[in-house]
């Protein structure tokens, strides 16, 4: 089978196409014939060697495809179902614990950037039905993180407003769950392009955060100053500050991404005497996964 290492220290010049003998499962076992993978920030940072990883990686952490080989003891699936990996393979369900969030695909053990992919049974679920494989491997990471950030840590309700930063994967998740929620959504970006494709999708309105620098005012405004509901925060450090001043008094902020960096001012003073609250959101279990499957994507 063909599949990609990446060599220390990192960077694009190190991912290397090798040929290896593919794997059979063992009992508890499933053997996954990869057909697509997504492509994640947190894949970018691994492979830019932002994210220690030990050498020889196999790196992605999100794929899609069917079972080719199922090892003893198996149940659950059978050969020929489509299935889609889970971002956090020890993670089956309640709260994450420091055991259950320990292993990472592309990260902590050999991701899907592979043809052949032998893994526990419970690193797998069947994917939605009529779903692509390139559609299913987007759901693992992007979606369900926009699905916790949103509706279980935020509780949207009909009604609520909802502003979402950017038109990455998560943004775009979190639009269509506010959406189907009954909540108004307000979009930034700054390009004239995407504003007019977020409006496309069912955004309520939009702001060009160049043209706008003082955006987090610009989104409290078109709420007549009451401020928004929820803020999918995906920025990190540049973008909390605006993200603050938008919320209403007792908002919510699901704080998912760092694509401004890792570290930066936060104003305290705005956070309790505002009542905002914070949640770190990272992803989500396979329980979790399962239910957004059967409620929302079928």
């Amino acid at each position: 089978m063909r599949l990609v290492r990446l060599r220390a220290p990192g960077g694009l010049d190190n991912l290397k196409l090798l040929e290896e003998d593919p794997p059979e499962p063992t009992a508890g076992e499933l053997l996954v014939r990869i057909r697509a993978c997504s492509l994640n920030y947190r894949d970018v940072f691994v492979v830019q060697g932002k994210v220690p990883c030990a050498d020889g990686r196999v790196p992605l952490s999100d794929g899609a495809g069917e079972v080719v080989a199922v090892g003893d003891g198996v149940d659950e699936f059978k050969v020929a179902d489509n299935v889609v990996s889970t971002f956090y393979p020890y993670w089956l369900g309640g709260e994450m614990t420091p055991g259950t969030k320990r292993d990472i695909p592309g990260e902590s053990f050999d991701g899907y950037a592979r043809e052949y992919v032998c893994m526990p049974a419970q690193a797998f679920t069947k994917a939605p039905a009529g779903y692509t494989h390139a559609e299913a491997a987007s759901l693992t990471c992007t979606g369900v993180t926009a699905w916790r950030g949103l509706v279980v840590s935020g509780q949207v309700k009909p009604g609520d407003t909802v502003l979402i930063l950017g038109t990455g994967s998560v943004s775009l998740f979190a639009l269509q769950f506010a959406k189907a929620a009954g909540a108004r959504v307000v979009a930034t970006s700054s390009s004239d392009e995407k504003l007019e494709k977020l409006k496309r999708l069912g955004a309520d309105a939009v702001i060009d955060y160049k043209a706008v620098p003082d955006w987090g005012q610009k989104a409290k405004d078109l709420t007549d100053g009451r401020g928004v509901d929820h803020v999918i925060e995906v920025g990190g450090p540049d973008t909390l500050t605006q993200s603050i001043t938008a919320c209403r008094t007792g908002g919510h902020i699901a704080l998912i991404g760092v694509l401004t960096g890792f570290v930066g001012e936060v104003a305290i003073p705005a956070l309790f005497s505002n009542q905002i609250r914070i949640s770190g959101i990272s992803i989500g279990s396979r329980a979790l996964f399962l239910y957004v499957r059967a409620s929302y994507w079928g």
